[in-house]
């Protein structure tokens, strides 16, 4: 290891011991009579679903009984990552929601019930690790089907939370997630949580009116991923937004826990299967594999959100594009997760901060970070699992604590031009499968291997993203290395 690589391994060493992750996500997902008697068939289709997304809070609904809670954990969560621990189950009436977290991050304190006349509304009280800011989380599965006595059953419900909420102290931090079976945001139930006359009110971050199960809405529609009967849950497509994160005002006004703009998303939903089942050929947000786990684990998708930690003192990323060559089809790119780097802007130039990302289909995300400093210059870096360690082509400045740039515009948008043409956009170069910054035979041979065995899922060695290493995976590692691409950067000049 030379001396760059060794300078380079102790700044990140010591960034990372002093700057612990301050973006986290929180996901919500009705995990339908989990684990009723099939979890020898659900399991492995949960398992693709959080291999490829693996959010530091989940919380869940029909959750039936501490076994189930344990097997989720073993079976599932902590087969497909690692570190997560469960909160308190408290077996109520009716269905159950549990809580699930990295505990590296957040340290669970309580499961408190709020009884109602159907399911008790659980209050999760956690608490990051690094800030020690407390977050409360209210999950709710509120009661189903249309009509103005459910209606009125749903509007009975958030009175309890509300009557909890509006008598929390000023400056609290919480967040209601779950299974709300609303329909229509003029429900009073929807309106009673959103209803500002008292403290504890709620905000929808997407800010949506009207009535949720039409085409125009079908991006935020959670259920149903199914067309027709099987293993129980609701058929009928995707149609109904029923799966939501509200959050409070404390944490729309960017504080100390604060909620990251545009991050609320329906995972699996491309918006393109109205009234359809979420598997149905081609799904342009997640790929075949995914979208078939999705299809069968559940009759609703999950929905997450994500949140800043100690966001007091931050800079924006704003706008940031970026297309991952192998997940790009000229048209829409697979969503994958990334990692932007600021690195000072002169020798050895040390990390400062970092960020997860997730580019969606258009290559778009966003993120904060938090020991940066305003009017300076810094490189971004982008590093993904399988493609190119690329930096900007100079230093950047944010300006008003903001930043945005796209890395498709042109060639000269990355340092040395390192970027490859697919039809009108320039992208990232995919192949760099251990991430040495090469793209070279070991690369090659690492991707011919996991084709001819046969290998599957969110591996590094998938580098179009549909979840099977096949031939074209084997091409688009094989035309980068005898090109010669390697990892170009200023320490390298």
């Amino acid at each position: 290891m030379n001396k760059y690589f060794k300078s380079l391994l102790l700044a990140l060493l010591l960034v990372i011991s002093v700057n612990p992750q301050s973006q986290h996500t929180i996901m919500s997902y009705n995990v339908l009579n989990y684990p009723g008697s099939d979890t020898t068939t659900r399991n492995p289709h949960y398992r693709t679903i959080f291999e490829s997304i693996q959010p530091d809070i989940l919380i869940v609904q029909e959750m039936q009984s501490q076994a189930g809670v344990d097997g989720f954990l073993s079976n599932v969560l902590n087969v497909s990552s690692s570190g997560y621990a469960a909160g308190l189950f408290i077996n109520g009436p009716d269905t159950d929601r549990a809580i699930f977290y990295k505990s590296n991050y957040f340290t669970f304190i309580s499961n408190t019930p709020i009884q109602t006349t159907l399911r008790d509304i659980n209050e999760f009280k956690m608490v990051h690790n690094f800030t020690q800011d407390t977050l409360l989380i209210y999950v709710v599965h509120l009661k189903a089907s249309s009509g103005s006595d459910n209606e009125q059953r749903r509007l009975e419900e958030v009175t309890e939370l509300r009557n909890h909420t509006d008598l929390l102290p000023t400056g609290t931090f919480f967040i209601v997630a779950g299974d709300f079976n609303i329909y229509r945001s003029s429900e009073p139930a929807f309106q009673k949580l959103l209803d500002q006359s008292s403290s504890g009110y709620f905000i929808d971050p997407l800010n949506l009116t009207g009535s949720f199960n039409q085409s125009s809405f079908a991006q935020y529609h959670t259920q149903s991923p199914r067309t027709r009967s099987f293993g129980g849950g609701a058929t009928g497509g995707m149609d109904d937004r029923f799966d939501m994160i509200l959050i409070s005002q404390t944490i729309s006004d960017f504080n100390n826990i604060a909620y990251i703009n545009g991050s609320t998303l329906a995972y699996g939903n491309d918006g393109n299967h109205y009234n359809d089942s979420i598997n149905s050929p081609p799904n342009t947000a997640v790929g075949q594999q995914i979208a078939d786990a999705l299809h069968n684990a559940s009759d609703h998708l999950p929905v997450f959100a994500s949140f800043s930690f100690n966001g007091v003192t931050s800079v924006e990323l704003t706008s940031f594009t970026a297309l991952i060559e192998g997940l790009y089809n000229g048209s829409t790119m697979i969503p994958d997760t990334i990692i932007i780097e600021l690195r000072k802007s002169f020798e050895p130039y040390a990390l400062v901060d970092e960020v997860k990302m997730l580019l969606n289909q258009n290559g778009n995300g966003s993120g904060r970070f938090y020991t940066a400093v305003n009017n300076t210059p810094y490189y971004l870096v982008l590093k993904h699992r399988n493609a190119l360690e690329t930096w900007s082509a100079v230093p950047l400045i944010f300006t008003n604590n903001q930043l945005a740039y796209d890395f498709t515009t042109s060639q000269d948008q990355a340092f040395g031009n390192n970027l490859k043409l697919v039809g009108d956009k320039w992208c990232i170069y995919s192949g760099d499968v251990n991430q040495d910054g090469f793209i070279e035979a070991i690369d090659l041979s690492r991707v011919f291997t996991d084709n001819i065995e046969g290998v599957q899922g969110y591996t590094a060695t998938d580098l179009n993203g549909d979840n099977f290493i096949e031939i074209e995976d084997v091409n688009i590692v094989f035309r980068n290395s005898i090109s010669g691409i390697e990892i170009k950067r200023p320490a390298d000049d």
